[in-house]
């Protein structure tokens, strides 16, 4: 039964060559800018928890400049675009496209018309993140 609801989540273990913690964030129909992915929502909950406990626990960043080299790119609006078309435009982006439920490899992709993605056009997400598109 689908509900149109959305759990997110996000786990973290720090610091990695000796782990000391586990973060788990679980966000129970997350609403707002950041879509319905993990990577859009509760990461960011997770990384501002991480900021506050770590200096704490005397851990040091060693990894932040790895962490900054991550390069980020805006969404675009692939709605009312066929799945070809949308392809063509995330993968300049350095993004991805997945289809829930199906295989892309399967769709007609000249006539299978993109209705609803997420996250949605604008947001900024690291490259390589995959669009869930909806037909």
């Amino acid at each position: 039964m689908n509900t149109n609801k959305y759990v997110t989540s996000f786990l973290g273990v720090a610091p990695i060559e000796d782990p000391e913690v586990v973060l788990l964030v679980t966000l129970y129909n997350p609403t707002g800018e950041g879509g319905h992915q993990g990577g859009g929502v509760a990461a960011p909950v997770g990384g501002q928890i991480f900021s506050e406990i770590l200096p704490y626990m005397e851990v040091s960043q060693g990894n932040q400049e790895e962490i900054e080299q991550v390069e980020e790119v805006e969404t675009p609006d692939i709605t009312g675009l066929n799945i070809k078309e949308a392809q063509k435009i995330v993968k300049e982006n350095g993004l991805t496209i997945q289809m829930e439920g199906a295989n892309m490899e399967e769709i007609d992709k000249e006539n299978t018309i993109i209705k609803e993605q997420t996250p949605k056009a604008g947001i900024v997400v690291n490259k390589g993140t995959s669009v869930y598109v909806k037909s």
